[in-house]
């Protein structure tokens, strides 16, 4: 049977692009559909636009700590229109170099939805069809909003990007890594800023220590969170929206921010009777190989509801290419994946929690919490966690979690080490960096505690 294209790829994000890419650049015929925009929710309206945000949060901090260091400084007043017009102006250049990059490769690109109609054939919203050997679903996901009378009320993660003006007073409702870094932008902005959440703790999944010390730098830092706390009822009340928690407490505020989860971008884009499945979240279900059920179907990224990460994502096409295209069968990698969490002060980790490393197997925790050099000076109180984790019977390396200035940046390079199945002699033996916070990665001799 002769095909328009040997792939097909619904989705213009960085997974889907990048296999597009690939697969074009061997000589095969590929085409794209992209229902949004180029560079798909990390480049437009996630990690990037957020990290420019982090980036504009921080200055008063750092303003702050230049005085202490003799400079003349003072925190005037920010300029979101100014900001934000150049950030809006910074993603439409990266969403032009996607398509660029991805048409110079030879990937046809349809501006507009794509479905899958059945194992070879993907429809066109303008009604057209087009037939592939292979289809690649990669179409991302979305964030919700919760089901509730004045959920409406509420923007979500995507709107934030797109705000005319800041809010004087906000409500974050959830508290995951989403929630907890727009609470540290929204605070370094300016904005009186206050959480909701339904458990505990904040940043349900991390490391608990490592979790716990990121709540109490937030709070020191001017976030107000109500742990044990779901809005219950809200009311629009003039210029205002009034919020009543589970807890009993009740404020007003300019806006809510629903930070409650994201889910993928599936309804409606399969046909019944295709043979793809969907597991209870509408997340599609796929092998090590990425396949769905249909041999000619494959999916990647937040769609599958793996790991949601874009340079999970990336890897994913890039896996997919080689096992489709290239006859070199790659199982999809997710062990030992470092992460960074944008909070503030972030976070970097890699490797099992405390929680699960104990759950494994006998553990040495090492871990130390000081006055890093920069802000002690300056009169800083805020501390930095260091954290490793260690098989006791292996003494190799099962988890690392770092919390303050730059720890997505050294976590990175932790990861190689991990990835490689270093031990604890192989940190100490390795000669420190001074003066660096980072030379307490391989200067923490004795465990704090022993888990048997």
């Amino acid at each position: 049977m002769d095909f328009d294209y040997d792939l097909f790829v619904i989705g213009g994000g960085s997974g889907g692009v990048r296999a597009a890419r690939l697969t074009a650049q061997d000589g095969h015929k590929v085409a794209l559909a992209e229902e949004s925009r180029m560079g798909g929710t990390c480049v437009i309206r996630g990690c990037v636009p957020k990290k420019l945000m982090v980036f504009a949060s921080e200055y008063p901090e750092a303003i702050g700590y230049a005085r202490d260091y003799g400079w003349d400084a003072k925190v005037g007043d920010f300029d979101w229109s100014a900001f934000s017009g150049h950030m809006r102006s910074e993603l439409d250049r990266l969403e032009g170099i996607y398509e660029t990059n991805a048409q110079k490769a030879g990937v046809k690109i349809y501006h507009g939805r794509a479905t899958v109609e059945d194992a070879h054939t993907v429809k066109l919203g303008n009604g057209q069809t087009r037939t592939a050997k292979h289809i690649l679903i990669a179409a991302g996901g979305h964030p919700v909003r919760p089901d509730m009378k004045g959920g409406d009320l509420g923007m979500v993660s995507d709107d934030v990007f797109n705000l005319e003006a800041l809010p004087r007073k906000l409500l974050i409702v959830g508290g995951g890594y989403i929630g907890c870094e727009m609470a540290g932008i929204f605070n370094g902005l300016g904005v009186e800023t206050s959480m909701m959440i339904r458990g505990a703790q904040i940043l349900r999944g991390f490391d608990e220590e490592a979790r716990g010390h990121i709540a109490d730098c937030m709070g020191r830092r001017g976030v107000t969170i109500h742990t044990g706390c779901a809005p219950v009822e809200i009311e629009k009340r003039g210029d205002r929206i009034w919020v009543k928690g589970s807890s009993g407490h009740q404020d007003e505020f300019d806006d809510i921010l629903w930070a409650t989860g994201r889910k993928p971008n599936t309804q409606g884009l399969i046909a019944e009777g295709v043979g793809v499945k969907l597991d209870r979240r509408g997340a599609i279900c796929v092998d090590d190989y990425s396949r769905t059920d249909v041999p000619s179907i494959h999916a990647i990224g937040d769609v599958t509801g793996r790991v949601e990460l874009t340079p999970v994502a990336i890897r994913e096409g890039i896996a997919f290419h080689e096992t489709v295209f290239r006859g070199n069968k790659t199982p999809v990698d997710h062990e030992l994946i470092p992460t960074a969490v944008f909070t503030q002060p972030e976070m970097g980790t890699v490797g099992l929690s405390e929680e699960a490393a104990c759950e494994q197997e006998p553990t040495l925790v090492y871990a130390t919490a000081f006055r890093p050099m920069q802000q002690a000076f300056a009169g800083g109180e805020e501390r930095v966690l260091f954290k490793m984790l260690v098989s006791k019977e292996t003494d190799r390396v099962l988890g690392v979690h770092i919390v303050g200035p730059g720890a997505g940046e050294m976590i990175q390079f932790v990861g190689v080490a991990l990835k490689m199945g270093a031990t604890k002699a192989d940190f100490d033996r390795t000669c420190a960096v001074h003066p660096t916070m980072a030379e307490e990665l391989v200067t923490m001799k004795e465990p704090v505690r022993v888990l048997d």
